[in-house]
Formats: structure tokens, sequence, C-alpha cells
């Protein structure tokens, strides 16, 4: 599943596509992907302008002129792709009328929600997503819906040692299953948590209310490097995950533990070997040699 780098990538190069430009038809090839879409989803949309496209935790969150948001989530395999479209109303998307900026090598039968944004040419956002474990949403003006009881930005200034320290102090569950929960930290996934645990060479298996105040300063201050160093290698692509220009991630090339069971622990003088074991139903991969 996407996490926030990836969902980040996603929005930087959404954004320069649809912010300022109006929706100009809303086409949907379903009624539902994981959940229904409102029955008034296409015109509330329609005739509005995407004021600001933002990322919370993993959600794309679009402010509209209407003073609504459309609230986005990629699943497990949703993806959104850029075509230059027609202003020929006869012409369907996905034709032959279509000048390709990108088919990010998706299967058009999985094309759920289409967007036409205003622009000459009108360009075309498509949501591509085989599995359906997206959705999205249109909330109320001041609504925030799911994303109510979210805790910090990991990457924002709201997000410290001390702060997560807090969070933490009178948890006791393991320290990567309190990563993992959304009202500690926003938009955390298992693969930069086990990264982020290993930098910080704190076993994910440790009593959430063990972790010292030092070891959350390394902590917090690790979370925000591997995010930010995921960022800028465009994501971690395992499967499914593409940019909206089809370049898929690279940060998977620099996986520490991550996927390496069995193999030697990278850092240096440690004779550990890399190990996997499951925690909640996912899989955590650490050095139980030189993670404590």
């Amino acid at each position: 599943m996407p996490e926030l780098p990836e969902v980040e990538t996603v929005k930087n190069g959404l954004a320069p596509i649809m912010e300022g430009r109006t929706f100009k038809s809303v086409l949907l090839n379903r009624k539902d992907i994981r959940f229904p879409f409102p029955n008034d989803f296409i015109t509330r949309l329609e005739g509005k302008t995407l004021i600001r496209l933002t990322r919370r935790a993993k959600f794309l969150v679009a402010e509209l002129s209407s003073g609504e948001t459309l609230l986005m989530h990629l699943g497990m395999s949703g993806r959104f792709t850029i075509e230059a479209g027609t202003d020929d109303p006869g012409h369907a998307p996905r034709s032959t009328s279509l000048v390709p900026i990108d088919s990010g090598n998706t299967n058009p039968k999985h094309d759920h929600v289409i967007f036409t944004m205003s622009g000459d040419p009108p360009p075309l956002i498509i949501y591509n997503d085989p599995r359906r474990f997206g959705f999205m949403e249109l909330l109320e003006k001041g609504e925030l819906g799911r994303m109510k009881d979210l805790g910090p930005e990991p990457l924002s200034n709201q997000f410290s040692g001390p702060i997560l320290r807090d969070a933490l102090t009178k948890k006791k569950s393991p320290i990567k299953t309190a990563l993992l929960d959304q009202r500690v930290v926003a938009g955390l996934g298992n693969i930069y948590v086990c990264e982020a645990l290993y930098d910080s060479k704190i076993s994910p298996f440790r009593k959430s209310c063990d972790v010292s105040q030092d070891e959350c300063e390394t902590l917090s201050h690790e979370i925000k490097r591997t995010l930010e160093a995921a960022i800028k290698a465009g994501g971690s692509t395992l499967k499914d995950f593409a940019g909206v220009d089809g370049a898929l991630g690279y940060f998977q090339h620099r996986f520490k533990v991550y996927g390496h069971e069995e193999h030697a622990c990278p850092t240096t003088g440690c004779k550990g070997t890399i190990t996997r074991a499951k925690q909640s139903g996912r899989s955590t991969f650490y050095c139980p040699h030189c993670q404590i």
C-alpha cells in the first residue's frame, strides 16, 4: 500500500496540473470502488475549481471553490495518470483522439474515475485501480471525516522527540505497532517504520513506554530523514506504485532491512542477520543483534 512518500510524490505530480483549474466533467465508470460514490458526486464537482491540493497522512486533499473538500486515497493499487484530452464531446476519454502524456502502463478497463479539467488542451486526470481498495469522498465545509483523529504530520514542526515521547509514555504496545497507529503519527506505514527503527537501533518489540526521551529524539529524526530521502527518490515501488508520469520509485534500492530477510546486517561491525517476524499481521524486518 502506498505510504506517505508515495502519496506525496503523487501530490507533487498532480498539483501543477490540477490547481487553479475547473472540473469540466467527471466520469464515473463504476458506482463504487472501495466505498460507493455519493449520488451527487458528479454535480458537486463539475464547475468547481480545485484551489489547492495537499496531502494529509496518506490522503490526497483537494480544496474546492465550493468550500468542500475532495478526499482521495490510493488504497493498495490506485494510480493517477495524466493525458491530454479534447474539447470534442463526441470523443470519449481513452479513445484514439487522445494524445497520451503518459499511460502509466495501466489497463483502461480499470479506469474508474476520469476528471476532465479546464485548459487547452483539457488535461484528463485518470484514476486507475485494479484492486479497488482506493476511495474518494466529498467532505462538507469544515468537515474532517477520516482525518479527524490523525496525529501530527511527521515532516511538520508539530512532530518532534518530546511530542513522540508524550504520545508513547502510557502505551505498552510494541513501538512498531504504536508508530503504525495513525493517531500517534500520521502517514507512517510498515516499510518506513521498519527502516527508521533500524536506523535508530531500537527493537520493534520494545514496549513503547520504555523508549527513552533520548531514543525518541533519535527516532523522530530518523523518521523525518527516512521519509525525506524516500520522497526525493520518488517513493518505493514494490509492485503497483508509480508516479503520475509513470516513473517508478527508487527508494526500495536503498532499503537496509525491509525485504532483506537472511541478509547480513549492513551496519559496519555487526555480525547479525536481518530477521523477519510477524507483528499485528504485518512483516517486521530487523536486526536482533543491533536493535535492542
